[in-house]
């Protein structure tokens, strides 16, 4: 009987397993024919559905590197992260802020503040596109990284602020009482002590941001005018002209090196991203 109920197990087990990575290597086969796709001919994109190229050829990196512009795909990664890292750093200090004062003080207002911020976060971007435009335009703000900067810095993503909320609720207070008793004022708390405990939540702040921004089209869109100010997502979209010749080899090859920031850091944050994400749902 025992050896029955091991059998079963046993065979319970490896049948999880072989669904799993069935499912799995659905998920993962697109980006694997991306990136077999993008060391193929143009000719040999569309005459073999396989991903693996017969005649690997790296032409697709050189020629797509080089752009239909007067500027490289190096000025594009260089202005994706003009506008990613301000971004990352602005919404990991002004949510830890608004997020530790709603979570660890009382005032007046604060149930309709909350309130308020959570109907941001409801709130559909496209109904806020116009009013936001109207007003940077007004600021004279336009094609700068000043409107994909500022709302970040000023705790405009309000997932991310509800977020750190529910991490801190999850956080007992003992050592920050502790630390006021030693003379710690509420500025020196929340960076000696809360910050350091933060951590995983705000790789996962971090995380979310950067990959977000790096895949953000609309945004520069409507705000970006100039093609030396374009990240990666608009070089994109200037690779494909109005002609039926697109060069998809081209395309494809600069996909995988736009793709290849967020997959590594992702990587190397995946332990704190999972803790962090896993963390901010006990309590709430």
């Amino acid at each position: 009987m025992e050896i029955k109920l091991r059998r079963k197990a046993r065979f319970n087990a490896a049948l999880r397993y072989t669904l799993l990575t069935v499912v799995g290597l659905i998920m993962v086969y697109p980006l694997v024919w991306l990136i077999g796709a993008s060391f193929k001919t143009n000719a040999e994109m569309f005459s073999s559905p396989g991903f693996w190229p017969s005649n690997p050829t790296i032409q697709g990196y050189i020629d797509g590197w080089q752009t239909s512009t007067a500027y490289t795909f190096g000025r594009f990664f260089m202005n994706s992260l003009w506008i990613i890292i301000p971004k990352t750093i602005g919404t990991a200090i002004s949510c830890t802020l608004v997020a530790y004062g709603f979570a660890r003080f009382e005032f007046p207002g604060k149930k309709i503040l909350f309130a308020s911020v959570i109907a941001t976060l409801l709130l559909p971007n496209v109904v806020t596109r116009i009013p936001q435009y109207l007003l940077f335009r007004d600021l004279g703000w336009l094609n700068t990284f000043l409107p994909l900067w500022v709302p970040s810095a000023l705790a405009g993503d309000a997932f991310f602020v509800f977020m750190v909320i529910q991490f801190l609720r999850a956080i007992p207070r003992d050592m920050e009482e502790a630390a006021r008793v030693d003379g710690a004022n509420t500025l020196q708390t929340l960076i000696f002590i809360v910050v350091p405990m933060l951590m995983p939540a705000l790789i996962s702040v971090c995380l979310f941001q950067f990959m977000w921004t790096m895949n953000d089209f609309l945004g520069p869109l409507i705000y970006l005018s100039s093609v030396d100010k374009y990240p990666v997502s608009l070089a994109l979209k200037l690779s494909i002209d109005t002609t039926e010749a697109f060069a998809w080899n081209q395309i494809l090859a600069m996909s995988v090196l736009a793709l290849a920031p967020s997959l590594a850091v992702f990587f190397m944050a995946q332990k704190y991203f999972i803790e962090g994400i896993s963390t901010g749902g006990v309590k709430g």
